[in-house]
């Protein structure tokens, strides 16, 4: 048994022995079926605190030639499946932590080096002097031991990508390790497995996207890997009817990110509010890498309109197919949005290609990010939020119209005033404070010289009318209003049942904002 050849198991152990595990050994199922065929290649990527690294333990523990894991899997899931035994313990595996290696930069010009030395040598210690270290390193060390011996090899590398995290800005350093791993793993028959986990994708960087034979998971696109990564909501339901802990918050606070059609929690958050019974941050109280900041102060067009509109609930939709992998290489606003979603801090609907802020707790960290620097009129439109509602509630049209105009003039730091998204960016951050009390929004890109319709539909349980919006621009908020009648817009709320506002609000430039607002019933008009 050694470090990185052959590891033990106690790293998972300590996973199993936690006061919360849930059992995601069903993922060695799908692992076993890629064996040694020409899908043996996967790389995961996840935000931090999301269960890579403790699926890297399992897998070492499950394969690892080093320990004898049999009692570690004795009534889990993986127990069930036909191929359990036939793969336990039974394979070679080189186990690498990346960030082990790379903890300060002053290692970048040292740690592939280190890496090689440190795995040599223990290859020396479990396989005798067989063969002979010579200018190709690690890769050379292992074809001899498949060619002289037949020894394959199971090769799990966590934080692959701390590289591009640590050495942002270093193109050669990261061309470097690029060109080593695609020596040591392509083409090579010596890979039974390749099994890398990171917070980014593979890198793109021109011909050195050439580990280009992975198949890769991520926040963009989880196949069927996405139950195994974070907790999914049913095993979530489970731990608060377990520990007495009220699901509908936890919902609230934590729920989110749906992937491959999934609800996955963070499960840094789950465990610490069910350990310690406060609904609060948790995940982004923890030492980040990046902060949310430098990203959303980005100087590209749209960007803070974007955010914007998340901000008041909004899905946005982006392009994420210009991203290059990384942290720096960053040249539009859909760039920075896809940096996000991989980061954790946004979540992406793969069948709208919309990314939107999953949940309270990371709607909380965006409210810290932007109450510094060049967003002070958007946090004092956040703070007339709640006013306004009311106001809306209280039929009270002139309270609303001179609210909107408040909140209007103190983005125009940060939305192009006159420009028609500025208007619908001004509702949804009026409506802020409708998150708790409402769904997310329902809306529709604005088109022509009109707006879509902004729906508000209230949550379960909440006594508190339905919103119907229409906006208009250089028009009038009572045709605001008829049009909302004449194209039976309330036609979408038929199985709803109970009140309904139908606000029309026009802005003009000269005459400034203008608000109608009137009670509707079903079949009332």
């Amino acid at each position: 048994m050694g470090i990185y050849v052959n590891p033990g198991n106690k790293a998972f152990t300590k996973a199993l022995n936690s006061r919360i595990y849930i059992d995601k050994t069903k993922l060695i199922a799908t692992v076993n079926d890629r064996l040694g065929t020409s899908d043996s290649y996967l790389c995961v990527s996840r935000p931090r605190r999301f269960g890579k690294s403790m699926a890297a333990d399992m897998l070492v523990a499950y394969y690892s030639k080093g320990c004898d894991s049999s009692e570690l899997f004795t009534r889990k899931e993986i127990e069930k499946d036909e191929l359990f035994k036939t793969h336990l313990n039974q394979h070679n595996v080189i186990r690498l932590d990346v960030q082990q290696f790379l903890f300060h930069t002053s290692h970048l010009n040292i740690f592939i080096n280190q890496i090689q030395e440190a795995v040599i040598k223990e290859l020396r210690l479990e396989f005798g002097d067989c063969f002979e270290v010579n200018e190709y390193g690690l890769q050379g060390v292992l074809k001899q031991l498949y060619a002289n011996r037949g020894e394959s090899f199971i090769i799990i590398l966590d934080e692959w990508d701390c590289v591009f995290r640590l050495a942002k800005e270093q193109k050669e350093i990261q061309k470097d390790y690029l060109d080593f791993l695609r020596g040591l793993f392509k083409g090579n028959e010596y890979v039974d497995l390749a099994y890398m986990t990171g917070i980014l994708p593979i890198k793109k960087y021109g011909e050195h996207s050439a580990i280009n034979i992975f198949d890769e998971y991520s926040m963009l696109d989880s196949a069927d890997l996405a139950e195994f990564f974070g907790f999914t909501e049913k095993e979530v339901l489970a731990l608060c009817l377990e520990k007495e802990i009220d699901f509908s918050k936890l919902q609230q606070w934590y729920d989110g990110y749906i992937l491959n059609g999934i609800h996955i929690y963070n499960p840094k958050s789950v465990t610490d509010v069910i350990k310690r019974g406060n609904f609060k941050s948790y995940w982004t109280a923890t030492e980040t890498y990046e902060a949310l900041k430098v990203y959303i102060d980005m100087n590209f067009d749209g960007l803070k309109e974007s955010v914007t509109a998340m901000l008041g609930n909004c899905h946005y939709k982006i392009d994420s197919s210009t991203f290059q992998n990384d942290m720096t290489t960053l040249q539009s606003k859909d760039d920075v949005l896809t940096l996000l979603v991989h980061l954790g801090y946004l979540t992406y609907d793969e069948i709208s290609e919309k990314v939107y802020i999953p949940n309270r707790e990371i709607m909380q960290e965006f409210v810290r990010a932007v109450k510094v620097g060049g967003w002070d009129g958007l946090i004092q439109s956040l703070n007339r939020s709640e006013d306004l509602l009311k106001n809306t509630w209280a039929l009270d049209e002139k309270a609303v119209a001179k609210g909107l105009e408040e909140i209007h003039n103190s983005m125009t730091s940060i939305l192009k005033y006159n420009d028609e998204n500025s208007l619908t960016c001004t509702i949804l951050i009026a409506y802020y404070s409708a998150k708790i009390y409402y769904m997310n929004p329902l809306m529709e890109l604005p088109s022509g010289k009109g707006f879509a319709d902004v729906v508000y539909l209230p949550k379960r349980n909440v006594d508190k009318p339905a919103l119907v919006i229409e906006l208009k621009w250089k028009k009038s908020a009572k045709g605001a209003i008829q049009q909302i009648k004449e194209n039976q817009y309330t036609s979408w709320l038929k199985e709803y049942t109970g009140n309904i506002l139908l606000l029309g609000i026009n802005y003009d430039k000269k005459k400034g904002h203008e608000c109608v607002i009137e009670e509707y019933q079903i079949g009332g008009i």
